[in-house]
């Protein structure tokens, strides 16, 4: 018998943590898109799969933290671990 390995990818073990719920799958709302964050605020980090552009690691998912630098393409938080 041969021992086979595990992949260590990025996404590896997701198949659960990154589900979409029974038809919630598709395209994202708009409000989601449009919603504005200020230096300062506490944000959620939750993962959406359906966009793969700046899909934080499984790690920080569900995580809390406080946003310390605002782009016009993504937020910067900062996570206690």
């Amino acid at each position: 018998l041969q021992e086979w390995c595990h992949s260590f990818g990025v996404r590896a073990r997701t198949r659960d943590l990154f589900s979409q719920p029974f038809r919630r799958s598709g395209t994202i709302p708009a409000t989601t898109l449009l919603a504005t964050f200020r230096r300062g605020d506490y944000v959620d980090i939750k993962a959406n799969p359906s966009v793969l552009k700046g899909l934080p690691h499984k790690f920080y998912h569900g995580k809390t933290g406080r946003v310390f630098n605002v782009t016009p393409h993504g937020i910067g938080v900062v996570v206690n671990k």
